[in-house]
């Protein structure tokens, strides 16, 4: 039996936009239960599963959890998971607290499930690690680094949760996380949609919507970013190069229309960024 907890205070003065009330780990306890009623606690929590199996009860249903699954309740949710007797879950967790973590969680869809599945549990173990040690080794003493280290374990998840619905029914979404670094690498290459949703094994259309749900954005919107990364970094790197030619290995055979882009996401023209940062001898 492994339990590794740290509890820390709850601000009065709430001065960050999240802070954590604990962190720690379960594992190897057979006898790990939980039950709070509802409204019984004011604060999120989220639960990643690493080894092992458990359960959770949500919306009249119980929902078997695995290595790579985790579980999100909002404030004041009534609240039931426990432990496999047979297989026992290593399950680790943050609870955590903010003003306006409500709005923020809900405007980006993390209401709509209380069990998710996350495409890599490296980045998110390495990021709840950070935390627990910050914890650990300073309790409150660097209040800013536990703040920034909470919401850095949140992205990691925001980042990689797909609800765990539509990972079992067949939906392909845990291949676009897997999908993007490639996709990254080949944006500046013309854009063949249904080539990337052959790599999921669903439909075009269906990939359009798996590919939202993960990413929030569409799949040229994200292609579209990596371009204009591309450019900005050409822009910067090569002072000389005409934008024309840059627009062209970014991927956009027209000018004109990389300029477009460019100044959608930007806010100025490619020649204006380059004035404007580009340092003059």
């Amino acid at each position: 039996m492994s339990h590794n907890i740290m509890l820390l205070p709850t601000f009065l003065q709430r001065r960050y936009f999240i802070f954590p009330v604990s962190v720690g780990r379960f594992s190897d306890d057979p006898n790990h239960r939980i039950y709070r009623s509802q409204g019984a606690i004011n604060e999120f929590n989220i639960h990643f599963v690493v080894a092992g199996k458990g359960y959770v009860e949500s919306g009249g249903s119980i929902h078997t959890l695995q290595a790579g699954d985790a579980f999100l309740f909002f404030p004041l949710e009534e609240q039931r998971y426990y432990t496999s007797e047979d297989d026992p879950w290593d399950v680790r967790w943050v609870h955590f607290y903010g003003d306006r973590l409500k709005e923020f969680m809900i405007e980006h869809g993390f209401h709509r499930s209380t069990i998710w599945s996350l495409g890599q549990l490296r980045q998110i173990t390495e990021a709840h690690g950070a935390l627990y040690e910050e914890a650990l080794q300073h309790k409150i003493l660097h209040e800013t680094k536990l703040s920034a280290l909470t919401y850095s374990f949140l992205v990691e998840f925001m980042g990689q949760a797909i609800p765990l619905s539509d990972v079992r029914s067949g939906a392909g979404g845990t291949r676009i996380p897997e999908l993007l670094p490639l996709m990254q690498e080949k944006a500046r290459e013309p854009f063949d949609l249904a080539y990337w949703a052959e790599q999921t094994g669903v439909s075009s259309f269906y990939f359009c919507k798996l590919f939202r749900k993960v990413t929030r954005m569409t799949p040229l919107a994200f292609v579209t970013l990596c371009r204009i990364q591309f450019g900005k970094q050409r822009l910067l790197e090569q002072p000389d190069v005409p934008v024309k030619q840059i627009a062209a290995e970014a991927g956009y055979s027209s000018a004109s229309y990389f300029n477009k882009k460019f100044i959608e996401h930007e806010g100025m023209t490619p020649s204006e960024f380059r004035e404007l940062y580009v340092k003059k001898e």
